[in-house]
This record gives C-alpha cells, structure tokens and sequence, in this order.
C-alpha cells in the first residue's frame, strides 16, 4: 500500500498512520508471504562496497549469471525456480550476520535450503548459530577444515577445497620442482598470511608438514589491509628463504608482488593462495607480476562448454549481471559459475528424494551430504577441466577428492601448469577428527554420523 494511499485511509477512517498502516500490513501479510511459495530462495551475500568489492563483482556476476541460465533457458532447476536476494555485506562479519538473520527462514514464501556466506570470517561466526537454527552454511573454498567432520558439524559444508589441503598441495609441488619429497629437507618455506582467521589457518598444518619432511617452515603476518610489506619481506631475504606462500587477500597481493620485486625476490617462486591468484591480484602488480604462481581451485578461461554456453545465452543477449565484460572467464567469474554449480546440483540431489518442490533447509542439509558430481555429471554440465569430482556423505562435508591447480602469469593472463594436484586426505584425517572431537566436547555436542 502507497504512503499516499495510507495518509488518504487515515484521514477518511480515523485510525491515524500508524493503525492503517499495521492494518494495511494485515490485511497484505498472508498474501505477500506467499508470493514466492513455489521458488527456492538463493541468499546472495554480496560486497559490492567496501575494500574487496573488486574481487566480488565479478563473483557476483558469475554465480547470478549461472542462476538466470538455469532460471529463464532450464526452465529452473527440475522446474522450480530460484529466486535470488541480494544483502549487502560490505565483507563484514557485523552485516553478514544481519543478512543471515534476515533470510535464514526464508523470504516471502520461498525457503531457504543453504547459505553461502562468502567469508571465511562469517562461516566461522555462524558456527553456533547454523547448529541451533538447523540451516546449512556452504563455503566452496573458504570453510573451516574441521567442518569437514560432518558428524559434530551437521550443518557446515567446506566444499571443494580447505586452507589444510591448500598446504598439503602447495609442499607437494614445491616438492616436484625440488626432486621428490627427500630432496624438501633443508628447502625454507616462507608463508606471508594476511593476520586474520583465514590467514592463520595454514600455520599448525604447515608446522605438522615441516616435521614429517624436514623444511623450514617460515611464518610471517602481515596486518589488513597489507599496503605495507617491506620489512616482511626484509625478513624473508634475510631468512634466505627459498618458497613464499602468499597468503593474501585484496591489496595485498599486488603490494607483495611488486614490494617482492623490490627486494629481489623472484616471482616465480612465490605461490598464491586461492585468494591471491586473480587477474585483479597480479595485474595491478605489472611486470613485477609476470611467473607469478597460484594455486588455482577456479581455473581461469572460456573453453569451458558451461563458460561458453553462458556467452552466448547470457552474457551475448543482454542478460549478464557483468558490466565489465573484460571479466568474463576470469578467476572470479568462474569461481561464481562453479558455486552456483554447486547450489543448483544439491537441490537436484534434493529432488530426487523429496519431490521437485523447493527444499527446506533440513532436505538441503541432507542434499549437500549427498552429492556426487563424478565425472559423467561434470561432462554433461560441460564442466570439464573447470570443476573435479565432488562427492560428499554424512561424515565428510569437504568431499572424498581435494584438488587444485598450479598456474602462472604470463605478464597478461593465466597460463596452467599442472592438471589437477590430489592431496591425501588421510594425511590430516586423524587430527581433523581430534580437533572435531575437542570442539563437541567444548560444546556439548555428542558426535552422531547422521543416517539418509
């Protein structure tokens, strides 16, 4: 009802603003809250301001871009159709935690199956409050290791890839280049993380790898936002240090490639976390950048069948989210596509079971610890080379198989080193399981592997 509406019914009958306007939201309430009864609710966290808006626009458009496919060319997803909302963030736990508030039921008639949250930070905060409320929080990429451990966490999903594995794949290369894994004894391995939650999270991994194969391992923070790194990398010259792991995230990444380059630092022995290895983290570094090395869990490129179906039903008919169309195919843009993937293959999962209707959250709890996106469904999504195996159950919420990339920058774009590198899931199996088991007990929490 129109402000103008409500002043013309108060003045005729009375009741003064406030009585027609609570009126008017009665009378409206049971049908507004129905609109959407048929649609699945998608919550799109986003950080379109704030110091790592960059890194999300592209994101952003990638992961809408896959939905409006899948919503106006699929016809929806087994024929229910996503309704998207948009809550601003900013990249703050504070917002993030209002955004989750606000569509955690759902939201006019659609529900709720998931959540991405988009921050390893707020994954983190919303631990607690996803067991209590029973909604599952999804973070391809950036969740908390010990998530994986589905038996204490019920309701987290550290899909795709962890900070433990990002280690594990990261020595295991350094190891190719130097020989084998005998030859890492004495190698020095400097980690430069971003002080925060998720830059911290590779130290007690990295120190459990340095004693099983002998090398130096290095740890150096750096405070946000990372526009001043010279006397880190001061350390790590005179460390003698022979890797760096950079461990960044927005400004920083550049200002260590460029502050590396300064001190004489080779670029090509400098590896990126999954969040360091953009287009937007080595280009505004220059030729400071060129055989920069990443770790790369969203490949770049649009060979892909899916990257190329979405240029030409999407992007080319006018209906992309991307304004900036140089982004198309990049790190960021794929990495939405993927997600996406993920979203609209757990409510295939859920489907199956419960009806081609929109999930709940418990069915899309049940949904995401039974999905298996094997090689014959990535084919058919023409996801080839763009996304690996994904296969989840009750107990592991990560999935069976963990792997990456290596890539490098060319001065220009991404160029792939590696196919995809495995990392041993049983390596951390048993200090996953002790760090779980410590956390339930903390909380009160017993352990029960949940039955389909």
């Amino acid at each position: 009802m129109s402000p103008s509406l409500i002043k013309a019914l108060a003045l005729a009958t009375g009741l003064g603003f406030a009585g027609v306007g609570l009126a008017a939201l009665a009378a409206a309430g049971p049908a507004m809250a129905q609109d959407h009864k048929n649609e699945q609710l998608y919550p799109l966290f986003t950080y379109r301001t704030g110091p790592y808006a960059p890194s999300f626009i592209p994101f952003g458009a990638g992961n809408r871009d896959y939905l409006t496919y899948i919503n106006e060319v699929e016809g929806g997803v087994d024929g229910v159709k996503i309704l998207i909302q948009e809550c601003e963030t900013a990249y703050t736990i504070e917002r993030g935690i209002e955004c989750y508030e606000r569509y955690k039921n759902g939201y006019d008639g659609a529900p709720t199956a998931a959540i991405y949250p988009h921050s390893s930070g707020l994954d983190v905060a919303l631990t607690d409050k996803a067991r209590i409320d029973k909604v599952p929080i999804v973070s391809p990429g950036g969740g908390q290791n010990i998530a994986t451990d589905g038996r204490v966490f019920p309701y987290q999903y550290p899909l795709i890839f962890d900070y433990w594995s990002e280690a594990q794949i990261i020595v295991d290369y350094i190891a190719q280049k130097s020989g084998g894994y005998d030859k890492l004894k004495g190698v020095k391995i400097a980690t430069l993380y971003h002080d925060s939650g998720y830059g911290r999270d590779t130290i007690e991994p990295l120190g459990i790898l340095a004693k099983k194969y002998g090398f130096t391992d290095i740890q150096i923070p750096v405070p946000h936002p990372g526009e001043q790194q010279q006397a880190q990398w001061q350390q790590i010259r005179s460390a003698g240090a022979d890797w760096v792991f950079l461990r960044g995230w927005g400004v920083m990444t550049p200002v260590g490639i460029k502050t590396a380059a300064r001190v004489g630092f080779p670029a090509d022995r400098i590896i990126g976390d999954i969040w360091s290895g953009s287009e937007d983290d080595a280009r505004p570094a220059g030729s400071a950048a060129k055989g920069y090395l990443a770790v790369s869990v969203f490949p770049p490129g649009t060979d892909y069948g899916i990257i190329k179906t979405l240029k030409e039903k999407i992007v080319d008919a006018g209906k992309s989210d991307l304004k900036d169309k140089s982004k198309f195919g990049t790190v960021y843009y794929n990495y939405g596509v993927i997600e996406a993937i993920t979203f609209v293959e757990a409510l295939r999962v859920g489907h199956k079971k419960f009806g081609n209707r929109p999930l709940t959250a418990e069915e899309g709890r049940w949904a995401l610890e039974n999905l298996n996106i094997d090689d014959k469904r990535i084919a058919e999504l023409g996801a080839q080379g763009l996304i690996s195996p994904l296969k989840t159950s009750p107990a592991n919420h990560k999935g069976e198989t963990v792997a990456a990339k290596i890539i490098q920058w060319d001065g220009k774009s991404w160029t792939t080193l590696t196919d995809w590198i495995k990392a041993d899931a049983s390596l951390f199996a048993e200090t996953i399981r002790a760090k779980a088991a410590a956390y339930a007990q903390e909380k009160g929490i017993t352990p029960v592997a949940q039955t389909n």
